[in-house]
């Protein structure tokens, strides 16, 4: 919708800009020097889980993923806060903010800010700059034909919010989901730059299926991808089979109808799962096969025990997602 809405208005052009909106890439570059590139990106949410402290860590960490899926380091953050003070206690938001500040600190960054409002519904989350190597900038526009594609978190998790605002699961079961979103894209980014990385994106709120169909897009290519290889939270599935469903999800299945080949066999619960609008995701790395599997062991032994093989760049295109068994 945003693109449609802005695509008439005269954006200023700069040979500087070496990312910019026009491939939906996660953060824009701009070149500051020969060796130095400034990454920017903000992002904020609504709360996904009950506990503060754990819902500033998810925001948090799902600000600072755009940062790692361009390849960058990132350096300062500032906080952006939207809270009923005249209806909740200001310790709620406290842990909010403690929660984010946990996650800045462990990406290696710095707070130097913010900027926050009065509004009836929280909203947290934060303006992120980083750098990088101009020369080992990660885009979502440069997937190649014969690449693997991996992904390093499991989905679902749109679907276990859902469940978790209609009272059909327990915080305690919410755990293991609460902690992948926590978890930075850190180490699979430091991990992924030891690769011949030719694409890169996270899943978020366009789901796999909308993320993977932009890298398609941008790059050019038709991408196969193989449904029964991909991490998914066993709960996840059993909601969705219940038709616990976000509305996201349906946008985001509609949006990529059109570029879409499903095989006939694929489980509809299993399309949908695939459509999830996700927070704080996993990273989708486009990379030779011959490389994917040792990435996939390092990733891993590193903590990110579902990371897996999902796919392959098939052929050269306009942009198309084949789903297979």
């Amino acid at each position: 919708m945003l693109t449609e809405l802005l695509k008439d208005l005269p954006v200023a052009r700069d040979e500087r800009v070496l990312v910019g909106h026009e491939t939906s890439d996660d953060a824009g570059v701009f070149l500051l020097s020969e060796h130095i590139a400034l990454v920017q990106t903000v992002d904020f949410l609504t709360p996904i889980v009950n506990n503060p402290y754990d819902f500033g860590r998810i925001a948090a960490a799902n600000a600072l993923s755009d940062i790692y899926a361009m390849g960058a380091i990132p350096l300062t953050a500032m906080n952006i806060v939207c809270f009923p003070t005249k209806k909740l206690d200001l310790l709620y938001l406290r842990e909010i903010l403690r929660g984010g500040l946990e996650k800045i600190h462990e990406a290696g960054a710095f707070l130097i800010g913010g900027h926050s409002v009065e509004d009836d519904e929280i909203k947290y989350g934060l303006s992120v700059t980083g750098i990088a190597s101009p020369q080992r900038i990660f885009t979502n526009a440069g997937a190649r034909q014969g690449d693997a594609i991996v992904i390093t978190k499991p989905l679902g998790t749109g679907i276990l919010a859902t469940a978790l605002k209609g009272k059909l699961i327990s915080d305690a079961d919410m755990e293991e989901a609460v902690e992948w979103m926590a978890t930075l894209n850190k180490t699979a980014s430091e991990v992924a730059k030891n690769f011949s990385v030719h694409g890169c994106t996270d899943v978020t709120g366009f789901g796999l299926l909308g993320h993977l169909l932009e890298m398609a897009i941008a790059s050019k290519v038709v991408i196969n991808l193989q449904a029964s290889s991909i991490p998914i939270f066993p709960k996840a599935y059993e909601f969705a089979s219940m038709g616990i469903i976000p509305a996201g999800s349906y946008t985001n299945k509609n949006f990529c109808s059109d570029y879409l080949e499903v095989d006939p066999s694929i489980d509809p619960v299993l399309l949908d799962i695939l459509a999830d609008t996700q927070t704080s995701g996993g990273l989708l790395i486009s990379l030779p096969t011959s490389e994917a599997y040792k990435l996939v062991e390092e990733l891993r032994g590193r903590g990110l025990s579902v990371a897996s093989i999902i796919g392959q760049v098939v052929e050269k295109g306009k942009g198309k997602i084949i789903v297979t068994a």
